[in-house]
């Protein structure tokens, strides 16, 4: 039995640690948190002090006996979680639940799984960190507080199942805010001049005018100005100039161009880079500094002069902006900068490249520019065009690296090289246009540009933003929007060889493709949390208390007075809104049927966002029809909610079966007897007739119809929304490009449908066919135990050969859906 016992919270990092360390070194799991609040009350005694009350999950109960007995065995146990308050919480949780002694426990912390970083830490071992728990504790005990006492007033006011969270919901206030500024804004048009000019040599390059004409008549004698002109170089400055190189990655840096260079999600992000720790090629990935180690430093300079020469390097100290910075005392940087490299699957090796780059050149020389600023004069009137270019004399860290921009800060014209020119030098003048050009609403957020907007307001910190974005997009208080835009008329003016022209043209705007919308109930939730809890949704009350939490962090404040205040003021607010705040539908009233002289109105109901003619109080019932996915309580029309009545909307009989057109969850489709078969894109379910439906059913029967049998059981083939797949025997199998799938011969399907089956064997743990049971291996290192459509997922520390027939029956009983049924009264 080994003398030394490590805890870590992942068996990633365990297998990486197990490697540094010899013999007398047994490295075990945690798998997170072995111990929090439950999950199915407060946990929280508010009239103690604010005590929590923590559990052991039931899943982690195997795991904790396990490890209390091997803790009973070890010498010394060293407690090896993160660095951060997360980890310094689950270190002191493994010392509670395990009944660790003091004498025999020691806490390591490193903030990269590396040999010499693994073997420091073992020689400067300490105690556990009470400030850093108690803000851990501080933080989830004042959220479970908020959430818990939040939620059931949203479920009596609003609808049943929602939940309010202090960081969710302010996020939310973020999107919602940014959404109603879109809406409110109007847009002006003016008429923006560029022109392009050619030197005495031939060399061509465009200028604009530093001015906006605010009418087509305006634009059009500024035009007619410039017939006949003669253009010259009127003042041309040349000067020097330097960009220096962005500071290493922070935890939301790295989120924010991550998602601009590589287009991860936050979440996936943090995913990656969470394996890329864990392997040990990175340095902790949860951080707001933005310091580098020395032996960071040393290491970077080394790779810069050895790959690009001296005179590329410039070793640099950088400062973090982010308020209230805390966490890991370095930026995330390569464990080893001469891995340039690694070999890694594929999201990995792009992630860790962005790191490697990111790290090497902001310790790189400033790029040396030469920035030329022309200003160009007409014959025929006062105003001056402008162009400006821009020459890099020596690349320094562009070499390697050059930070992206967020599509709120791209300029509309980027600069390029302008050639030589002299002072008074004639210009010959090719076209000038005059393009109508519309302000722009304020962009919408994406994931990272989020991120980006809470850290400026001190809101949430490293570990908190890729959760906080997760979670208000499982609640459906927000989701990523998939309107292509729609098409814009605008004019353009063209003076070219003496004659102005005009076109119209087009272009597509209010794209809201893959950014953060608000959805109806994000807005109602919203709305009713501002009007009620302003404090809670309040920027700099929310801000404040991080700071708090960092003060407990210090051993500045003590985390249950920050309770006590809170909370003084919080609970009375809770009452008085659940016993005297109106309930909130986001109701708007239309208009009048026209047919009945009914209220026409659009309201949240029990299964979502509806429009409804009638009310409650009359005699005749309402009707009511639900809204498409695309439309909003908020901007849908009084026609847009009438015409929603005419769904389902029948076509006829085909083939002894009824045709009808409507929408689902997935757009407008037609259903064929029991088929559904979808719309094209841009396809409409009002406008669709008998003879297109007829059209998409032939098609689809073509498509369904078998493509060849396999013992005895028809194939068929199709595309979903993981790509191409045949069908057999209700197994789905999907068709990788190795294969031509509009010409699969008889051998490729037989080839498939085998190798899906013995990857369904590989599977199979062990089964109970008479029970119609069995245990699979699931992803992650997990197993299911499955019956029929029921799944029950196991802990990954479930020792699956020991699960007998019963107490496989038992998971699978708890899980299944129990039966309603109906009350009725004796007579």
């Amino acid at each position: 039995m080994p003398k030394n016992l490590v805890i870590v919270e992942s068996p990633a990092k365990a297998k990486t640690i197990e490697k540094f360390l010899g013999k007398d070194y047994q490295v075990e799991s945690s798998f997170g948190h072995i111990a929090d609040l439950p999950s199915k009350e407060l946990g929280v005694d508010v009239d103690k002090d604010f005590t929590p009350k923590y559990v052991v999950d039931k899943d982690k109960k195997a795991l904790v006996k396990k490890l209390k007995d091997l803790a009973k065995k070890a010498e010394i146990i060293w407690l090896a979680s993160d660095e951060d308050r997360e980890g310094e919480a689950i270190s002191w949780h493994l010392a509670e639940e395990l009944g660790l002694e003091q004498k025999k426990t020691k806490r390591i912390v490193f903030n990269s799984i590396t040999k010499s970083a693994i073997q420091r830490a073992i020689q400067n071992p300490r105690e556990i960190n009470y400030n850093l728990v108690n803000a851990q504790q501080a933080r989830r005990v004042l959220d479970r507080l908020v959430g818990y006492q939040l939620s059931p007033v949203l479920w009596k006011k609003i609808k049943p199942g929602l939940s309010a969270g202090r960081v969710q919901s302010v996020s939310v206030r973020l999107i919602v805010e940014r959404e109603r500024e879109i809406e409110a804004f109007a847009p002006e048009a003016s008429y923006k001049i560029k022109a392009e000019f050619k030197t005495q040599e031939g060399v061509a390059f465009d200028a604009k005018l530093n001015k906006s004409f605010g009418s087509k008549e305006e634009a059009q004698a500024f035009l007619n100005n410039n017939i006949g002109a003669d253009f010259k170089v009127a003042k041309l400055d040349t000067k020097p100039a330097k960009k220096s190189p962005a500071a290493p990655f922070t935890t939301s840096t790295l989120q924010q161009e991550a998602s601009r260079k590589l287009y991860f999600s936050v979440g996936r992000t943090m995913q990656v880079a969470q394996r890329l720790y864990e392997a040990g090629l990175i340095t902790y990935m949860r951080t707001d500094s933005v310091n580098l180690s020395k032996e960071a430093l040393d290491a970077a300079k080394d790779a810069i002069v050895s790959n690009y020469g001296e005179k590329y390097s410039e070793v640099r100290s950088y400062t973090g902006k982010a308020k209230g910075a805390q966490e890991a005392h370095e930026a995330i940087r390569p464990t080893d900068m001469k891995l340039q490299s690694p070999s890694l699957e594929r999201d990995q090796a792009k992630l860790y490249e962005l790191i490697w780059k990111r790290t090497l050149a902001s310790q790189m020389s400033d790029a040396q520019l030469e920035r030329t600023n022309v200003k160009i004069a007409a014959s025929s009137h006062d105003e001056e065009f402008t162009a400006n270019g821009e020459v890099v004399k020596f690349d320094g860290f562009l070499k390697v690296y050059l930070e992206g921009v967020d599509e709120e800060d791209v300029a509309e014209e980027q600069e390029g090289m302008l050639p030589a020119m002299k002072v008074n030098e004639v210009l010959n003048n090719t076209y000038i246009s005059a393009t109508e050009r519309f302000t722009r609403p304020p962009y919408r957020y994406t994931e990272a540009s989020l991120v980006k907007k809470l850290e400026q307001l001190g809101i949430g910190r490293p570990s908190t933003y890729a959760p906080t974005i997760s979670t208000i997009q499982n609640r459906g208080y927000v989701e990523k929007g998939t309107v292509e835009g729609a098409e814009r008329n605008y004019t353009q003016l063209v003076l070219e060889n003496g004659k102005v022209t005009a076109k119209e043209l087009t272009e597509t705007v209010g794209s809201d493709k893959g950014k953060l919308v608000p959805t109806d109930i994000g807005m109602i939730v919203n709305d009713f949390l501002v009007t009620n809890f302003s404090k809670i949704l309040d920027y700099n009350f929310t801000a404040q208390l991080e700071e708090d939490f960092d003060e407990i962090a210090a051993g500045e404040e003590d985390w249950k007075k920050v309770m006590k205040a809170f909370y003084e003021d919080f609970h009375p607010t809770v009452e008085d809104v659940e016993e005297n705040a109106e309930r909130a539908s986001g109701e708007r009233i239309l208009g009048k049927d026209p047919e009945s002289g009914r209220q026409v109105s659009v309201r949240l109901g029990r299964f979502g966002p509806m429009v409804q003619i009638g009310t409650a109080e009359e005699e005749e019932k309402p009707q009511f029809a639900s809204l498409l996915p695309e439309q909003s309580l908020t901007t849908i029309t009084f026609e847009e909610a009438m015409e929603l009545f005419q769904l389902p909307k029948k076509l006829g009989v085909y083939e002894g079966e009824e045709v009808e057109a409507n929408v689902g969850r997935y757009g407008p489709y037609v259903r064929f007897g029991k088929k559904f078969i979808s719309l094209e894109k841009g396809e409409s379910a009002f406008d669709v007739d008998m003879d297109r439906a007829i059209e998409l059913i032939k098609a689809k029967q073509k498509a369904d119809a078998p493509i060849a049998t396999y013992k005895g059981t028809d194939v068929t083939k199709g595309v979903g929304r993981f790509g191409p797949f045949i069908k057999w025997d209700g197994m789905f199998i999907n068709v990788n490009k190795k294969y031509d799938f509009d010409n699969l011969s008889k051998a490729d399907i037989e080839e498939l449908i085998e190798a899906k089956i013995q990857k369904e064997k590989d599977k199979l743990i062990q089964e109970w066919p008479e029970e119609g049971i069995r245990i699979e291996k699931a992803r992650w290192g997990r197993h299911n135990v499955i019956k029929g459509k029921i799944k029950v997922e196991l802990s990954k520390d479930v020792d699956v050969s020991k699960i007998d027939l019963e107490e496989a029956k038992a998971l699978i009983e708890k899980k299944t859906p129990k039966k309603k049924t109906r009350k009725t009264s004796k007579k």
